[in-house]
């Protein structure tokens, strides 16, 4: 499941959880590509964390699913108005996974992948991850299968930069700690890539 970016567990997972995108920015953008809202939506690997709550909260009918590849789901034939995916899934875009999203949705129905961007302070924490570069590249797997991006500017807010500084150290450490140095405000860029197609879309 990914109802967060980067798998921490327990406590170190709830202070994210209350740090990450405090403002809905995410939302807000599926809700504009989607939309989401009053919608028959399946969430991919969304947990119990904001973003399906913030999702629900606009009157969305959500259906669980769960990922992996190749994607399997558990529902019928355009059953659904949107899918949003959450971080773990749709990992290159691959085709029999995009077939498979096809499959539940509707005529005109939306997929909506969320992944990392990068070029961010959370990009210095994890290194080198294909998100950071190659699948946002025009001859990338996304967008040469029919995807356009939409780059969404988040942050990680913490309460004070003292909260921002033990929470980067307990979690990632030396780099955390190097990072934390660097900061004047508790919060840290936080760049969202949403790739969308619509059903059916030819890829190039």
């Amino acid at each position: 499941m990914a109802r967060l970016p980067i798998d921490l567990a327990g406590d170190l997972g709830d202070r994210l959880t209350r740090a990450i995108d405090p403002e809905g920015k995410i939302v807000r953008a599926l809700e504009a590509l989607g939309p989401v809202s009053n919608r028959d939506v399946v969430l991919i690997d969304g947990g119990d964390g904001p973003i399906q709550r913030r999702i629900e909260a606009t009157g969305a009918r959500l259906v669980h699913g769960s990922g992996g590849s190749p994607l399997q789901l558990d529902l019928a034939d355009a059953s659904a108005d949107t899918m949003v995916a959450l971080w773990s899934s749709f990992r290159g875009a691959d085709p029999a996974d995009i077939a498979e999203a096809d499959r539940v949705l509707r005529p005109d129905g939306r997929l909506l992948v969320v992944h990392d961007y990068g070029r961010d302070d959370i990009s210095t924490l994890r290194g080198n991850v294909p998100e950071y570069g190659l699948w946002s590249r025009p001859g990338g797997s996304f967008l040469r299968r029919g995807f356009r991006i939409r780059v969404v500017h988040c942050f990680w807010t913490f309460d004070s930069l003292e909260a921002a500084t033990a929470f980067l150290a307990e979690a990632f450490g030396r780099p955390g700690s190097d990072l934390a140095a660097t900061l004047t405000r508790p919060r840290l860029t936080y760049k969202v890539a949403i790739y969308h197609r619509t059903r059916g879309a030819p890829g190039r």
